[in-house]
């Protein structure tokens, strides 16, 4: 199981109906195949572009194929679509971290947080990217050479 079915002479199309190829990318998401639930899941939310579980589906699967920008897109869908969603407000913030982009990230992870604070997972990715925040600010001091994201002061050109 898990593998694509394909119709008789339909060009590729996967066989069954919508509700099939999302149970069937579910199930290779959950099986640890998300690039191949990537492609059905694509399918079935190009079918039905409004199901909000159908993009949630297809998110979590692009986020563990490693695609943070499609997966951002997804994610913030499901949460313009539905503002109260916290787990979309999660998907957004921590894409968003994956992605370099902090400030984003701790307005929706924070969203997520409110939404349900006692979600340990939201917590625990809120405080991380908010220490990415207060790193790159300084509030821990300089960073000392040879750290991460270090940068050597530029030369001065009047010195000897």
């Amino acid at each position: 199981m898990g593998r694509l079915e394909h119709g008789d002479g339909n060009g590729g199309v996967p066989g069954g109906g919508v509700y099939d190829w999302y149970r069937r990318g579910v199930r290779l998401l959950e099986e640890k195949h998300p690039a191949a639930a990537v492609q059905l899941l694509t399918r079935a939310a190009e079918a039905e572009p409004g199901s909000g579980s159908i993009r949630e589906a297809l998110a979590r699967a692009q986020f563990d194929a490693g695609q943070y920008g499609q997966a951002l897109e997804s994610f913030r869908a499901v949460a313009e679509a539905d503002p109260s969603d916290d787990y979309a407000q999660f998907g957004w913030g921590v894409s968003a971290a994956r992605l370099g982009d902090f400030e984003t990230s701790a307005e929706h992870l924070a969203l997520a947080v409110a939404m349900q604070p006692g979600n340990r997972h939201y917590q625990a990715a809120l405080r991380q990217t908010r220490a990415t925040l207060a790193a790159r600010a300084g509030a821990y001091g300089p960073l000392q050479p040879g750290a991460p994201g270090y940068l050597a002061p530029p030369e001065d050109p009047a010195a000897p």
